[in-house]
């Protein structure tokens, strides 16, 4: 504790912090705006020092507390996004005059809504401004995303983060496996009126439950909110910073890593209409009927919740495994797509449709290369602002696939739809590569700073891991970090 007063009063009188290269005095100063939101809490224990047993009770409460509220959240924005391709065969298209490319307009439509108003939030300089933003941005549900990755980083540990986010985020093949069952069950309208009711009901019951950051946690005593906030310290990240800061916005726009997740999210979401919101409608064109296009999407979300399972414990379980996780799953999806190409389909398109039907169902591998790369985010970008704005970048170009997508399925193609499958193709395949680049460049940045701090193999020694932590409680990215290494 002493040596962090000390770190504090020497920042304080415009020393700077040691270690750190010269740099703009916004970045070195640990002025007020400077310091974590829980700077308080995390002077008051050193976080090499935490008891483990303590720190696993705190976790288990975090769990029990925490991850129910983002599972709920995730498979209810899923079943409201989603519902349109639960009532697709059952009436929506008919009952709505869809004709043409209409519908695939009608899924588009909706990203270009959520990528603008996650653009233009930084342009609200008032309440009611951020207010209107942020009621259209609920409409959206566009928080949901990354704001669920500043979540993992204020109360998981790097390595505890992918199992968390591949358990909430599995979420989704649950909502696939319910979201179809329940439209078969009742007219496409009431779809529509009982998911938006339960999710009404599910957002007051969010805002009164999940607190803002540890110390603000009502399930948490005083001195369980003081090991919650040293725990994530050791991720040399902090925790939270409510100050915007302009030079990390700029190091955003420059960091090699922002474009790369930016062009992998793209690549990773032009083929998820084909496992969202064409799905049923694909099926059909395999020749089976209304109720088998719905049970016949169960086994896919079963690969999906399972492949997600256990891609987040491999990455949890054992160190630097993220990259090949990811890599293993693009991998099979790219077969998959080659397969959907490739397989003869008949004059009428039902040829080989059980075939195709197997590569469709593995193509929800899709998932574990994109969630893992959510955990990127999360675990390897530090500067709040900065991974805040990583964040939207990844979810903007997440729009743009998923504008990109449903236009592929061009109508007068049915039920062949070659464009789609080609096009699925590419973005595997794209994000294949952008994975290997994106390992490559993190395992080079790691070996330099290794070679400059003149460590034995990856390690850091104690002082040099306690400034790292410091300079994370400071709310130094983590470019200008030379105690932060990346998580492979």
């Amino acid at each position: 504790m002493d040596e962090k007063l000390a770190a504090e009063d020497k920042s304080s009188k415009g020393l700077g912090t040691p270690g750190l290269a010269p740099v703009e005095e916004e970045r070195t100063s640990a002025s007020s705006k400077d310091l974590d939101d829980a700077y308080e809490l995390y002077r008051r224990q050193d976080a090499t020092d935490l008891d483990p047993q303590e720190a696993r009770q705190v976790l288990r409460r975090i769990d029990w507390h925490i991850l129910p509220l983002l599972m709920g959240t995730y498979l209810l924005q899923y079943l409201d996004k989603s519902s349109v391709n639960f009532a697709s065969v059952f009436g929506l298209r008919q009952g709505t005059n869809l004709h043409g490319q209409d519908y695939s307009w009608s899924l588009s439509i909706f990203y270009f809504a959520w990528g603008l108003l996650t653009i233009v939030t930084p342009a609200c300089k008032s309440f009611a401004g951020l207010a209107v933003n942020r009621f259209f941005l609920g409409c959206c549900e566009a928080a949901v995303n990354p704001g669920f990755v500043l979540v993992l980083s204020m109360w998981w540990r790097q390595d505890e983060q992918p199992i968390r986010l591949t358990t909430y985020y599995s979420m989704n093949g649950i909502a696939g496996i319910c979201g179809g069952l329940l439209g078969y069950a009742a007219p496409w309208m009431y779809i529509f009126i009982v998911f938006g009711s339960i999710s009404l009901a599910w957002g007051i019951t969010f805002l009164i439950f999940m607190p803002d950051i540890p110390s603000t946690a009502r399930f948490l005593n005083d001195r369980q909110k003081i090991v919650a906030v040293e725990r994530v310290a050791m991720n040399r990240q902090g925790v939270k910073n409510h100050h915007f800061k302009s030079y990390q916005m700029w190091q955003c726009l420059r960091d090699p890593k922002t474009w790369i997740l930016f062009v992998m999210s793209i690549a990773a979401q032009i083929p998820n209409a084909a496992q969202s919101s064409f799905a049923s409608i694909i099926l059909e064109t395999f020749g089976f009927d209304v109720l088998e296009t719905q049970y016949l999407q169960i086994p896919g979300n079963v690969v999906q919740v399972s492949s997600l399972l256990v891609s987040g414990w491999i990455s949890s379980r054992f160190p630097n495994m993220r990259c090949a996780a990811m890599l293993v799953g693009n991998l099979i999806c790219v077969g998959s797509a080659a397969a959907l190409v490739q397989l003869p389909v008949g004059p009428d398109g039902t040829d080989n449709s059980w075939g195709r039907l197997v590569a469709l169902w593995l193509c929800s591998f899709q998932s574990v290369g994109f969630s893992l790369s959510l955990t990127m985010v999360s675990s390897n970008v530090a500067g709040y602002t900065k991974k805040q704005l990583t964040g939207a970048f990844l979810f903007v170009g997440y729009c743009i696939g998923n504008i990109i997508g449903p236009q592929t399925f061009i109508e007068t193609e049915a039920p062949f739809y070659t464009s789609a499958y080609v096009a699925m193709l590419i973005g595997y395949s794209t994000k294949t590569v952008m994975v290997i680049v994106l390992y490559l460049y993190m395992y080079a940045a790691n070996k330099k700073r290794d070679r400059e701090a003149a460590t034995a193999g990856s390690g850091l020694s104690e002082e040099q891991e306690k400034e790292a932590i410091e300079q994370g409680m400071q709310d130094v990215t983590e470019l200008d970090n030379k105690g932060f290494r990346y998580v492979l």
